[in-house]
């Protein structure tokens, strides 16, 4: 089975943000990038099926929403999957922030960056109470590992 947690491609959480920033630039209207972010969901690492369950699943979240923590070497490794194809690209959007980073950084990057580039007023409320909820649940397991 491959790793299923998500390995950084950016140096630091605030690049990562940037990266996405500028990823999403690069479209003119919100369908091409719910397009881009559901190819993201799609990239994620598969998710393992005995991971499914209640004691992974992210509560508030109108579709379902699964995520798993590993720490190695002071970092916090995540991996995550959901039933739904545009919150499954979220999911992959929150891990390159979140995963591989020192519990510190994670603390230290709030997840605003989801509103300041727009997406939450993009969603449904349902959708971006799940994504809040996701959010907290990684600075959780931050806190808890810190």
């Amino acid at each position: 089975m491959s790793d299923p947690f998500v390995i950084p491609q950016d140096p630091t959480a605030a690049a990562a943000i940037a990266g996405i920033a500028e990823d999403l630039s690069v479209f003119d209207d919100w369908m091409d990038r719910y397009q881009h972010i559901i190819d993201l969901g799609r990239a994620l690492p598969p998710f393992p099926a005995a991971w499914m369950d209640e004691a992974h699943r992210i509560q508030g979240c109108q579709s379902k929403v699964w995520l798993a923590a590993a720490r190695r070497e002071g970092r916090l490794l995540l991996a995550g999957a959901s039933d739904a194809a545009i919150v499954s690209g979220l999911v992959a959007l929150l891990l390159r922030v979140y995963s591989g980073r020192a519990p510190t950084e994670i603390l230290a990057t709030p997840a605003d960056f989801l509103r300041d580039l727009g997406l939450i007023e993009a969603l449904s409320t349902n959708r971006g109470n799940g994504i809040a909820a996701m959010a907290r649940r990684i600075a959780a397991l931050a806190a808890e590992t810190a």
